[in-house]
């Protein structure tokens, strides 16, 4: 039965039928004019639905659009740390070893133990020396005051001589003086003499003299002629003591002058050999502390804190100095290298704040952005490209970005270099 028909009573099925064929007649159109057909109806309400299921997902994807615009992220990233290469710094034989790999260690740690017999007699030999070269300036401190003294000791005396040999010489002078006073004046008697004799011969032949009073006159002429050649003679020795006196008096002043002259000379010797071995000594005792240094490298201890890496050193092995024993990575230091393309970084700057998903741990850990790279990848590669010559085709460049871990987050102790993560940064909000 349609929905839009009337139901008839039974009752004026006979009787009324008329009436309610009129009824019918009346009611039935004007009930189908309002009605729609079903069809149209589930059209309408699949249509509503579609509409509005799409409405939301707009509005949804718009609300995503909007959340994502605040954030760069990138999976061209991953955990880095410090690998700090231990090296042995002298030559030597490895007699022990104290770690393995993906062993913790902390500062100061023991790792190798080298055959240390060699350098312990090195250290001996330089204490040995430098013993040596202390005595050598001991035994040429007390050189400096000591020609001091023989200097001044000299020259006083040099001095003194100087003045003995000036007055010598004035007293030579005098006695030469006196001596030619004493010639002059016997020869004036003498001349007073031989005349008295030519007199006396002249009267002696006319004998107007006793002979006794003319030899009298001969001898006394004799001998004041013998008194001035002995005056002559002394006057002639008191003239070569003066020029004696003088040779000792040049000689002296000559000896005086080469005191004063040589005196700082002498001086500036004895300070420079007492110079020469404090400096010996002095090399001698770097010598010393260089043995010792050698000595304590046979000990190589940790330089770091973290986890022992690619140990290469065993008991017995022969090194040479600057040969790598092994790595510690500092995994108490770690960090995020995103590579983020060039045109991410538009809206990334210093200290934004970051979420780093870990693919190992599965884990979200925060952290903020520390600093940006100073160049591309490739310009720092070892191979860079270069664009000048060839075809040249654009290709969008990779800056690397350093990502820091906040300090005290559970889990980052896990963490281990060349793990891959995704790192969101928020650059905005």
């Amino acid at each position: 039965m349609n929905a839009y028909e009337e139901k008839i009573d039974p009752s004026e099925a006979n009787g009324g039928g008329a009436v309610a064929t009129e009824r019918s007649r009346e009611t039935v159109p004007d009930r189908r004019s309002e009605a729609q057909p079903p069809n149209t109806r589930g059209k309408k309400r699949a249509f509503l639905i579609f509409f509005s299921i799409l409405l939301v997902l707009g509005a949804a994807g718009f609300l995503y659009w909007l959340y994502e615009s605040q954030f760069e992220d990138t999976d061209d990233a991953q955990v880095d740390a410090h690998l700090a290469p231990v090296s042995a710094r002298v030559d030597g034989t490895i007699v022990r070893v104290y770690v393995d790999d993906n062993q913790t260690v902390k500062v100061g740690d023991p790792l190798i133990d080298l055959d240390p017999r060699d350098f312990q007699v090195a250290l001996d030999q330089a204490l040995a020396q430098l013993v040596q070269a202390r005595s050598m300036v001991f035994a040429q401190q007390p050189n400096v005051p000591i020609t001091q003294v023989e200097n001044t000791t000299n020259v006083s005396t040099g001095e003194a001589g100087v003045a003995n040999a000036r007055a010598a010489l004035a007293a030579a002078e005098r006695d030469r003086d006196s001596a030619e006073a004493k010639l002059d004046e016997s020869e004036a008697t003498n001349a007073r003499a031989q005349a008295d004799l030519s007199r006396y011969k002249i009267l002696i032949a006319k004998e107007e003299v006793s002979q006794q009073e003319y030899d009298q006159v001969v001898a006394a002429a004799k001998s004041q002629a013998a008194t001035v050649k002995a005056n002559q003679a002394g006057l002639q020795a008191a003239s070569q003591t003066v020029d004696q006196r003088r040779a000792q008096l040049a000689e002296a002043e000559s000896r005086l002058a080469q005191y004063r002259r040589n005196a700082p000379e002498q001086i500036a010797i004895r300070r420079a050999t007492l110079r020469s071995e404090q400096a010996s000594a002095q090399t001698a005792q770097a010598q010393v502390e260089q043995a010792q240094l050698k000595l304590s490298y046979t000990k190589i201890t940790a330089p770091v804190a973290g986890i022992v890496m690619k140990r290469s050193a065993e008991v017995g092995s022969h090194i040479s100095a600057g040969q790598q024993l092994l790595v510690i990575s500092q995994v108490n230091d770690v960090w995020v290298t995103a590579n983020f393309k060039e045109t991410q970084l538009r809206r990334i700057h210093h200290g934004q704040s970051a979420t780093i998903h870990v693919d190992a741990l599965k884990k979200d850990f925060e952290g903020y952005v520390e600093d940006i790279g100073g160049s591309t990848g490739s310009v720092a590669s070892v191979l860079p490209p270069e664009n000048a010559t060839g075809n040249y085709v654009k290709v969008v460049q990779r800056i690397p970005v350093r990502i820091r871990f906040k300090a005290n987050q559970p889990g980052l102790d896990r963490l281990r270099p060349g793990m891959s993560v995704e790192p969101k940064v928020r650059v905005e909000g």
